[in-house]
């Protein structure tokens, strides 16, 4: 366990209030959501065609019935709850010290944890729209449903999620592009940083503590004030507030 770097993150936080998390996978692994990268993500098993493939805009609008097979079989987990890292978060946010969280994560665990001010860069798997007319739909038609969910338009409804081959919502990046650039602290955890365009908002950070906390080396560890490699959970769980 790195006590020295875990002591020194404390120390900054306890001094500011004007801190920013930016979050992937790793942070939701604690909770039994498997990461997709890791060698037991979802890249790495087997299925009929490659997750990346199928989480595609062209292969949702060309095999809808696929594609909702691997979401719910795959992308579902019920039951599960939030953990140390999204608790701890949340209670920074309510202590005023944490402005925001930006997240990759498409589970909703920040918010279940209490988080208000949450931007999730790839949408959420708890909300659901119609591909033609946009009516909102619950979560329950695409996550726990049978076949091609349908609109009463005759659309296809659709995980409120960025597919490969769309764009991030741009309304979205700018907001968290704005808190990282005016973060005192920035703390990012749990991703590798090697998803662009998301990884590349650590370029707007303009001070002088960013911190990474991770389990494995980041191309970013170079450039970081700190560098802890430790489950976060574990590290956040040592925090106080």
């Amino acid at each position: 366990m790195d006590i020295a770097g875990i002591r020194k993150l404390n120390d900054w936080v306890q001094a500011s209030d004007n801190i920013v998390f930016f979050g992937g996978a790793g942070v939701s692994t604690e909770s039994g959501i498997p990461d997709f990268r890791s060698v037991d993500g979802l890249y790495h098993q087997q299925w009929k065609y490659p997750p990346e493939e199928i989480l595609s805009h062209s292969f949702f609008e060309r095999d809808p019935a696929e594609y909702y097979r691997f979401h719910r079989e795959k992308l579902v987990i019920d039951g599960v709850e939030p953990n140390r890292a999204h608790r701890k978060l949340a209670e920074l946010e309510e202590k005023g010290k944490l402005r925001a969280v930006i997240t990759q994560n498409i589970d909703g665990l920040h918010q279940a944890a209490g988080s208000k001010k949450v931007l999730e860069l790839h949408g959420s798997i708890l909300r659901a729209y119609c591909s033609r007319c946009r009516r909102p739909y619950s979560q329950e038609v695409i996550n726990h449903g049978e076949g091609v969910p349908r609109c009463s338009c005759g659309g296809v409804i659709r995980p409120d999620i960025v597919l490969y081959e769309e764009p991030l919502d741009q309304d979205i990046m700018e907001e968290a592009v704005r808190y990282i650039r005016n973060a005192e602290i920035l703390i990012i955890g749990g991703t590798s940083l090697n998803v662009y365009p998301a990884a590349g908002l650590i370029r707007y950070y303009r001070g002088q503590k960013l911190v990474l906390v991770n389990l494995s080396e980041t191309p970013y560890d170079s450039y970081a004030d700190l560098v802890i490699h430790e489950k976060i959970g574990e590290v956040f769980s040592r925090i106080a507030v």
